[in-house]
């Protein structure tokens, strides 16, 4: 199944598959993208990158849980929310990695996405302040060249968020 994206009317029995989730896409004042590469072990891939996500806790509103996440995976919180995304985003996970978690009963994410300004300095950025951390470097990107950097199998959502997105770069730069 492709990424599409989700109809909030569905039956929460069929959303019950996927695990709610944000996504946060951060912008520094130059309309640049903060993605950073993720660690694996053996993982020397091009498309090894992505911008902080994660799931939301129980009773968590999506804005409150999109900074929770960019604190944790970037060690920083000095951002202001831009824009939400105007609908919710999914995707499946491959098979080879649903064989390679027995334990989830999830098939996918889906996540409400979330633009940023960041506010502050690029040394505010901490990749290690999380019990385990996710990224082992980072970088500003153009807003066009995130859905190369994604895993394929999350590039249509990120190329759905950049659709979304595509003209705060411009505004960002003239604010």
């Amino acid at each position: 199944m492709k990424p599409t994206d989700v109809n909030l009317d569905r039956t929460p029995s069929a959303l019950s598959y996927y695990r709610p989730c944000v996504g946060a896409m951060l912008f520094n004042d130059q309309g640049l993208v903060w993605v950073g590469k993720r660690i694996s072990e053996g993982n020397d891939l091009d498309y090894a990158w992505q911008m902080p996500q994660g799931g939301i806790d129980a009773g968590e509103p999506p804005r409150k849980a999109v900074l929770r996440e960019l604190l944790e995976e970037t060690g920083t919180a000095n951002a202001r929310i831009v824009r939400e995304s105007a609908q919710w985003f999914s995707y499946d996970l491959p098979e080879n990695l649903l064989r390679n978690s027995p334990k989830s009963t999830f098939r996918g994410q889906i996540q409400k996405w979330f633009a940023l300004r960041f506010n502050g300095e690029d040394y505010e950025f901490r990749l290690d302040t999380h019990d385990k951390p996710e990224f082992s470097t980072w970088a500003w990107v153009n807003l066009e060249e995130v859905p190369e950097l994604i895993v394929p199998f999350k590039r249509d959502v990120y190329k759905n968020v950049v659709e979304e997105f595509k003209d705060l770069p411009e505004r960002i730069i003239n604010e």
